[in-house]
């Protein structure tokens, strides 16, 4: 069943292929032979002109002689025309004296005709052209003439040439019949890569169709985790000459590029979590054992127990809140209150809050009031205290931690600067990644799961903001929050 469905995918990419080139080719003869037929008219009538402007230069000539005869001509022949003198002018048409004027022969009513000479019925078509006649019939004095010139020769002259420039022509045709369809089915390859790539990260999961038992959902499940690891690698190929698509694959491999990074991520992160949880569970675990073998006699065991169980359930909750508000955020679930505030009474606020809970550093502060951003006070406040919680964690007891706040360039400064042991220059571009810590015997040390600066990192995001970091090895971290300045409210423009 499975091979039948590929098959008959296959199939069906080959029919639009196929479906595509022959519509492009097809336009493309259409605009061509719609090209050559505009050039062939042109020629036509610029060859139909020029046989008659010569035509019309040997009958001036004849006009010239004609008044030079005697009266008494009655018919003659000179260079191909024959001369006559007749009772009265044939029929004809009159061209107007505005065309007349552009002609070489200018005779006040002349009359010109083409007409053909009567043939029989057995006349072929060429012996049928050389019975074409041009006639000019005009008066002089009392006396009318009429000169008739046989077209013929040059008509066969013109249409062997236009001939010859027709096969050229169709040579020009097929040649682009067959270099066309190349270079379109080189063109389309992009989009046949593309339908190639679909196909085969879709193939297993078709193959599942089938499958009606209980473990269809978990098969399936394994399959989707297959094509993500193991077919998004895959990308389209597209010649630097392919102007027309190449902007569209680049594009399409940027998509499969984020999808992957995407997917990657989402492995690293539950892998992180998994390990995380496991690791609180575990001691969890065996104090409760502990618990059931000796805790029951011995109090001081029982206190141990309860102290250490209650200290990681601390840690699985933060953990826990950690996580549902990165994954409310990466659904984009969470509401935005924003205000106008400044940002200085939010930090004063959480040094104020921080010296009571921690008297064992040193905190000085530098506010540069008013320093107004629009926000959501709450979230705001959160990412600050992240900062200052992880200079608390890495800063030795009796060191000094600055909170300053500035505004500078239509843009709100907020920095925490700590005299901890600092961040190593390879480390700095991953500090805001989840559950990534760059020393994982300090981090064990201090506590946390390397959640905090990814959770800041999405608040000040979401407030159209950014991090700037400097670090110094055993000197410190310094980490400025830059936030677009605000307005500030009426009521402070009042007391201003």
């Amino acid at each position: 069943m499975s091979n039948t469905k590929n098959m008959h995918s296959s199939n069906i990419t080959t029919k639009i292929r196929s479906s595509l080139v022959l519509k492009l080719n097809i336009r493309m003869i259409g605009r061509l032979f719609s090209g050559f037929m505009s050039i062939n008219l042109i020629i036509i009538s610029i060859g139909f002109f020029v046989i008659l402007w010569k035509t019309e230069e040997g009958a001036k000539d004849i006009v010239e002689i004609i008044e030079s005869m005697p009266d008494n001509l009655q018919s003659t022949y000179h260079g191909g025309y024959e001369i006559s003198v007749i009772r009265k002018p044939s029929r004809g048409v009159t061209f107007p004296q505005s065309i007349q004027k552009l002609l070489p022969l200018k005779i006040t009513d002349a009359k010109r005709s083409i007409r053909m000479a009567k043939a029989y019925k057995e006349t072929k078509l060429l012996e049928r052209i050389d019975l074409i006649r041009y006639t000019v019939a005009f008066p002089i004095e009392d006396t009318s003439y009429e000169i008739v010139y046989a077209l013929g020769s040059d008509l066969k002259l013109f249409l062997y040439l236009f001939l010859i420039l027709l096969i050229f022509e169709l040579l020009i045709i097929i040649e682009n019949i067959v270099k066309g369809s190349g270079i379109i089915r080189k063109t389309l390859k992009p989009l046949s890569d593309l339908a190639e790539t679909a196909k085969s990260l879709n193939a297993e999961v078709l193959s599942m169709g089938s499958k009606a038992d209980g473990t269809y959902i978990k098969d399936l499940a394994g399959v989707i985790s297959s094509i993500d690891a193991n077919k998004l690698d895959k990308r389209i190929s597209v010649d630097s000459s392919q102007n027309e698509l190449k902007d569209l694959a680049y594009a399409i491999n940027d998509m499969l590029n984020r999808i992957d990074d995407s997917y990657q991520s989402q492995v690293r992160f539950v892998s992180d979590a998994s390990h995380e949880l496991r690791t609180p569970i575990s001691v969890i675990q065996g104090y409760v054992n502990l618990l059931d073998r000796w805790g029951k006699k011995d109090e001081k065991t029982m206190q141990e127990s309860i102290d250490a169980i209650k200290s990681e359930t601390e840690n699985m909750k933060e953990l826990v809140e950690q996580l549902l508000f990165l994954a409310r955020g990466d659904n984009e679930t969470i509401q935005l209150h924003k205000e106008d505030f400044d940002a200085s009474e939010i930090v004063d606020e959480i040094v104020r809050e921080t010296q009571m809970i921690d008297p064992n550093h040193n905190f000085e502060i530098d506010l540069n009031r008013p320093a107004y951003i629009n926000a959501d006070r709450q979230l705001i406040k959160q990412a600050i205290r992240i900062l200052v919680d992880n200079s608390i964690k890495y800063t030795p007891q009796g060191k000094k931690i600055i909170l300053r706040v500035a505004n500078e360039d239509n843009s709100v400064h907020i920095t925490v600067q700590d005299s901890g042991i600092g961040i190593a220059p390879e480390y700095l571009p991953q500090v805001f990644n989840r559950f990534y810590r760059s020393d994982e015997s300090r981090a064990r040390k201090t506590g946390g799961a390397g959640l905090g600066l990814s959770i800041a990192k999405w608040i000040v995001e979401r407030h159209g903001g950014h991090f700037e970091i400097l670090s110094r090895i055993n000197i410190g971290t310094r980490i400025t929050i830059i936030i677009p300045v605000s307005k500030m409210p009426s009521t402070e423009l009042a007391i201003g």
